[in-house]
């Protein structure tokens, strides 16, 4: 199940994303960040703890996602990537763009 759940905080936005993020919701995901940056919510943590695969439409849409909360003066942590994911964002240089959390707590606690 392809799953992208959003969790507003008093001042943090968790996107719990779950599955795969592919070209078929890539879409979704990248609306759910535009829409909580067009609402000014430029604190997001994207927790990764349940995602099995990300093409390269979802990280795109993490890209312009932090580009957005930057601009915005906030930013986008990632928390629990799981060793997949961890190997994947490695492999295309983001751990060096994305701070990285153990977990979710520590990541909201980060801002």
């Amino acid at each position: 199940m392809n799953e992208i759940e959003v969790k507003v905080l008093k001042k943090v936005d968790v996107v719990k994303l779950s599955g795969r993020i592919d070209s078929s919701n890539a879409a979704d995901f990248d609306a759910a960040l535009k829409d909580l940056i067009t609402k000014h919510r430029t604190h997001i943590v994207l927790d990764l703890s349940t995602l099995d695969f990300m093409s390269s439409a979802g990280l795109r849409a993490m890209v312009a996602g932090l580009k957005s909360a930057r601009h915005g003066g906030g930013d986008v942590v990632i928390a629990q990537p799981n060793e997949r994911m961890v190997d994947t964002l490695k492999l295309i240089g983001f751990q060096s763009l994305f701070k990285h959390y153990d977990n979710v707590l520590d990541a909201v606690d980060a801002f």
